[in-house]
């Protein structure tokens, strides 16, 4: 079969490969919708280490092909939402509710896409533990809406779950990508007072309003946690970080208040270093606790998310802004992500077989 993703780092293009066969409790897709991610182009160039012969793609709508004898929920034909996460969920450490990391301690084991497993970007492609992994698309849920629950609404959720948001906080959101404008979402819908999303991108701009921004800081103007200390004096609720660089732990710990909460779903860079002046941490004891984390993975998260979607408290589509039709377009897509053009938010291909 053919797929696209990382000949050897920094290396992309289409690459051969046998079809998957199933392994146990497992499923073999086809996509029919895919989202590349930042977090495709940033290991595809050496942000996570060397990859090498590796398929990429984590964010996928498809049709099941084959199944495994063991398989109830799901036949050939149905049409699914795969999570970027899918653990073994016979893994010990899943008692622990380590979700992410419960595979022999290695960080986020569970995402296995970009990590230790060929991903969507391919004729085919093999999910684990299907029953507990997959989910069908609901009728009442378009494809474009279920493809952004698969990593980008749940990751920027997962950064409110995180920052611990409360009717009437005040929260700001660094970086209003994909992720981000989630997060401002999820932060509106969790029931905070007044939102401040960090970007400059206007189409971002505008979409980061209407997901319930109040308003909007342009890093360009001056720092940032010095902008957000004129509105706020006495510090804020809770900072996401869906964006920036390794400098934005120190930007978070200026503008947070003591008892706060920094939430981080960034993906840094393996070679960055995050160091920060105790003073600003309380001296250790101000009572600010630091969060950096993943979405969790399992069909009953995107569940959750996509009754939100059909009960129309959301649309995360709204960042879908640049459309390709036809399997060899991946790369185009792949490519337009990775250079960011100033008015894309995210690319989406759609897949007719």
């Amino acid at each position: 079969m053919k797929g696209f993703g990382v000949i050897k780092t920094p290396k992309t293009g289409w690459i051969e490969k046998k079809k998957p066969s199933l392994k146990g409790n497992d499923a073999i897709l086809r996509p029919i919708a895919l989202a590349p991610c930042s977090s495709d182009t940033h290991s595809a160039h050496g942000g996570a280490g060397v990859k090498e012969n590796l398929i990429l793609g984590h964010e996928a709508v498809a049709e099941v092909v084959e199944v495994s004898s063991e398989i109830k929920r799901f036949k050939k034909g149905d049409v699914v939402v795969v999570p970027c996460v899918t653990p073994d969920w016979n893994e010990v450490g899943l008692q622990d509710r380590n979700i992410n990391n419960a595979h022999d301690s290695r960080f986020m084991g569970s995402f296995k896409f970009l990590n230790s497993k060929d991903g969507s970007f391919a004729e085919f492609f093999h999910v684990n533990n299907a029953d507990a992994n997959l989910v069908h698309l609901p009728k009442n849920v378009t494809v474009d809406q279920a493809l952004m629950t698969c990593d980008m609404m749940s990751t920027g959720f997962y950064g409110v779950e995180n920052a611990r948001v409360k009717f009437g906080d005040n929260v700001v959101v660094i970086g209003i990508g994909p992720v981000g404008l989630m997060a401002v979402a999820g932060a509106k819908l969790q029931g905070a007072g007044h939102i401040i999303g960090v970007g400059t991108r206007p189409n971002c701009v505008e979409l980061a309003k209407k997901y319930g921004a109040s308003e909007i800081i342009n890093y360009k103007e001056g720092p940032v946690d010095e902008q957000v200390k004129e509105l706020f004096p006495n510090g804020i609720d809770s900072v996401i970080i869906a964006g920036g660089n390794a400098n934005s732990i120190n930007q978070a710990l200026r503008m947070v208040k003591p008892n706060g909460f920094i939430s981080n779903v960034n993906y840094f860079d393996s070679k960055d270093t995050i160091s920060f002046p105790t003073l600003e941490w309380g001296l250790g004891m101000g009572d600010i606790s630091i969060v950096g984390g993943f979405c969790p993975g399992g069909a009953k998260r995107i569940e959750r998310l996509l009754n939100m979607i059909a009960n129309k408290r959301v649309d995360p589509s709204l960042l879908l802004n640049k459309s390709y039709d036809g399997f060899e377009k991946i790369e185009d897509a792949f490519n337009i992500m990775h250079e960011k053009p100033r008015d894309l938010i995210k690319p989406v291909v759609h897949i007719k077989w």
